[in-house]
């Protein structure tokens, strides 16, 4: 059999596979089809991502060192697409968005993960998709760092509690207090507690559709439009598009028409900003495709909440419904973000594995509280990320692109330390390049435009510090020739 065939094959496989596991799930439970629209969507995103090689770390890479707008464009059609759909399910109340609290933390935080995703050579969603491809690198990414050490960096202790400022140990505390008068009992034990209660909690949020309406608790359909498509969508990644074309292709562009016409006007200069949308198709179409499916997610978990009647917008109510109360936290949640979310459920993994080997992770906010650690295959949001996986696997497998590449000694250490500068970057912010920007900032919550900036000046660090990383090496080994 040609590999063309067998990778055929195995595309098939894969795809009665998840049919399979879809039908098993349906048979056993009408609720588990709350479940299965993770996995489709998450296979959805995974085929996109790898036939349009979306990723924000290659977006970041191909513009700081090499000029190339091509992935930044694309990332930035797909995010007004998707503001646009956003704003239409808030208007007709069918979303699951929620702000994120505000503050300097998204810029830190933003800056450490853009540094991780360059070093781990793929962000939290262009790693997944990239193990979909059979990228040994980013394995070790997503098991080292987005697993095992994200989990492990919520649930530290010890020296850490001791660099806390007060306000956030008293904040926590008393909100422990507050909570304990209802019979519950908060775990706030590792630094992250102290700083996700004391802290983080503390901060507002914000969409531009409430600070602009006349009613903030009810915006209408032109608030919605308005201030969190256009405002904090449109005319940003507009901006942002003028600014690549002026900064990387227009001097090229513009020069090869003075020499073709002798001058040029404003025409020429849109007409320039729309080759560079236009300069590679497949992304841009992938960009609004990617824009397109992210609503419909949002609008089918709106759906199935509806429909099953879950009051509280959250996995953990049917769970328990079915008896699974060990996998829900006291509040009867689990990890459930109703959209297109990356990393908080490879944290879950970790925190499952290590229970395994006797760690509690249930003793402290982020799993104990807030997210829960449910078993592997009740978990939505990881079938989400399983799917990314198998989608961008069929795809690659279709497009004879798939190949197994363990990782060399030194691609260990990119890995590893990227995945973990990842994992810490994403849960200080409460999201990655995809929670913590993407969806945020078509959104119309501002925050995702803080921790995309931090991302920018991460990436640029870390584009910086691979330069003069290759530059050393090969002085090196151009030092050990003999001439």
């Amino acid at each position: 059999m040609s590999l063309e065939k067998r990778n055929t094959v195995w595309a098939y496989i894969i795809m009665g596979a998840l049919i399979l596991i879809s039908l098993v799930y349906y048979n056993a439970n009408q609720y588990w089809m709350y479940l299965v629209a993770y996995i489709w969507f998450g296979a959805a995103y995974g085929m996109m991502l790898q036939y349009g090689r979306f990723c924000f770390a290659s977006a970041s890479r191909d513009l700081f060192a090499a000029g190339v707008p091509r992935m930044a464009v694309g990332i930035l059609i797909a995010l007004v697409f998707f503001s646009v759909i956003q704003a239409i399910l808030a208007a007709t109340n069918m979303s699951t968005f929620h702000p994120a609290p505000f503050g300097i933390h998204m810029l830190i935080s933003g800056s450490i993960f853009g540094v991780g995703m360059v070093l781990a050579g793929g962000c939290a969603s262009g790693s997944l998709y990239k193990v979909g491809e059979g990228n040994g690198t980013s394995l070790m990414a997503v098991i080292f760092g987005l697993c095992l050490g994200q989990a492990i960096f919520v649930d530290l202790g010890g020296p850490f509690k001791k660099l806390l400022p007060q306000t956030w140990i008293d904040n926590a505390l008393g909100m422990k207090a507050m909570v304990a008068q209802r019979g519950l009992d908060m775990p706030i034990n590792s630094w992250f507690d102290y700083y996700l209660v004391g802290y983080v909690w503390k901060q507002p949020t914000y969409t531009i559709a409430k600070l602009i309406a006349d009613n903030p608790r009810h915006p209408t359909t032109a608030d919605f439009f308005i201030g969190n498509s256009l405002i904090n969508s449109i005319i940003p990644a507009i901006v942002l598009m003028a600014l690549i074309y002026f900064f990387y292709p227009r001097k090229g562009y513009i020069n090869k028409l003075k020499k073709e016409k002798g001058s040029t006007g404003i025409g020429d200069e849109v007409g320039g900003i729309w080759k560079m949308i236009t300069a590679s198709k497949r992304t841009s179409i992938m960009g609004v495709l990617v824009g397109i499916t992210a609503g419909l997610h949002i609008l089918t978990i709106a759906g199935m909440q509806n429909r099953f009647a879950v009051k509280s917008k959250n996995f953990g109510e049917l769970l328990v419904r079915m008896g699974y109360t060990d996998d829900v936290t006291p509040k009867h949640t689990v990890f459930d973000p109703g959209y297109w979310y990356i990393t908080s459920q490879e944290g879950q993994v970790g925190a499952w594995i290590l229970e395994k080997f006797g760690w509690n992770m249930h003793d402290n906010m982020f799993f104990g509280w807030v997210n829960g650690i449910p078993e592997l295959w009740r978990n939505p949001a990881l079938w989400m990320s399983i799917g990314i996986i198998f989608g961008a696997m069929i795809m690659a497998l279709l497009h004879k692109e798939f190949k197994f590449k363990w990782p060399s000694g030194e691609l260990w250490v990119w890995g590893i330390s990227g995945g973990l500068l990842m994992g810490m970057g994403s849960r200080p912010s409460l999201g990655c390049n995809i929670g913590g920007f993407f969806i945020r900032a078509s959104g119309g919550d501002p925050n995702g435009w803080v921790y995309g900036t931090g991302m920018v000046i991460g990436a640029f660090i870390g584009v910086k510090f691979f330069n003069w990383w290759t530059e050393r090496q090969m002085a090196k080994e151009m030092a050990g020739l003999d001439f």
